[in-house]
């Protein structure tokens, strides 16, 4: 067994983009530019040390985002606990 522990930023210059779609594109766009270089360099990275191939699951970002979006905006329970 092995643990590999990674980090990887990107650097995007977004220009006239409206403000209310830059939090889209920060959760979107960008993470499905980055991945794809992690997911090559982890395997890379692995294969080299002489362990077994391992290739990291594609991650569907538009959908993470939206299931992200909804969490935020369902309503907040009230902290009661009530039984059927």
């Amino acid at each position: 067994m092995f643990l590999a522990e990674v980090k990887q930023a990107g650097i995007f210059e977004i220009r006239n983009l409206p403000a209310d779609q830059m939090q889209a594109v920060m959760g979107i766009a960008c993470p499905q530019i980055v991945y794809p270089y992690l997911r090559g360099n982890v395997s890379d990275m692995i294969t080299r040390a002489g362990f077994p191939p391992v290739h990291l699951a594609e991650i569907n970002f538009q959908a993470m985002y939206e299931q992200q979006q909804q969490a935020q905006q369902a309503p907040q329970g009230s902290g009661i606990i009530t039984s059927a």
